[in-house]
């Protein structure tokens, strides 16, 4: 009896201490996915696994024993942020006119980018080095290509030159350039947009 007590005891101190280590291993990883998301929202495009272990408040070792590399990190941001980044651009207003509805695609998309504009930056920045960047980036494209054919199914009837022009001129690296290289305001770079979107889908 005394023997069982003791095996049972040392089972359950067993556990307990796996369980503990399972705990502290999860909390580390979640530190340091917000430690990167955080650093990335403030604009550091290129974060160092130093730079993340530091905001974490781990270790660098640590961070390599929990994950194989920074991009198996980022591959964590990925599953936990993408939801969250979608979300930014469903939604808004997509009944009305073909106007009314490219207004209201170019008006929400603008939103996205300016609230995402760091984390976008980021992910081009890297996406040389990275695969997981590489894969998002092009998944993300897709994505918002498929969106401004649910604001706009007119989009599909359109010659293909015309279908690549709206991508390039709806796309992140477009709205960037109007507002960060030409300096315009954001109702400016909307009005802009608009009406070359316009002029590619409406007018003969």
């Amino acid at each position: 009896m005394v023997t069982k007590t003791v095996v049972g005891e040392t089972i359950l101190q067993h556990k307990e201490l796996t369980d503990g280590r399972y705990l502290r291993a999860g909390r580390s990883r979640k530190a340091m996915v917000d430690a990167a998301c955080e650093l990335m929202d403030q604009g550091v495009l290129a974060p160092t696994a130093q730079e993340i272990a530091d905001r974490a408040g781990v270790g660098i070792r640590t961070l390599f024993r929990l994950f194989e590399g920074v991009d198996d990190l980022y591959a964590a941001v990925d599953e936990l942020k993408r939801p969250v980044y979608d979300a930014k651009f469903i939604g808004g207003n997509r009944e009305g006119s073909l106007r009314e509805r490219l207004l209201h695609a170019v008006g929400q998309h603008a939103l996205a980018y300016e609230e995402l504009s760091n984390v976008i930056l980021c992910t081009l920045n890297q996406r040389w080095r990275s695969p997981v960047m590489r894969d998002n980036y092009v998944r993300a494209n897709r994505r918002l290509r498929k969106d401004l054919e649910d604001w706009l199914p007119e989009l599909t009837s359109l010659p293909r030159s015309r279908r690549e022009a709206v991508d390039a001129v709806a796309s992140f690296e477009m709205w960037h350039r109007l507002r960060e290289h030409q300096h315009l305001s954001k109702d400016a770079a909307i009005d802009i947009i608009y009406d070359l979107l316009k002029g590619l889908i409406v007018e003969p």
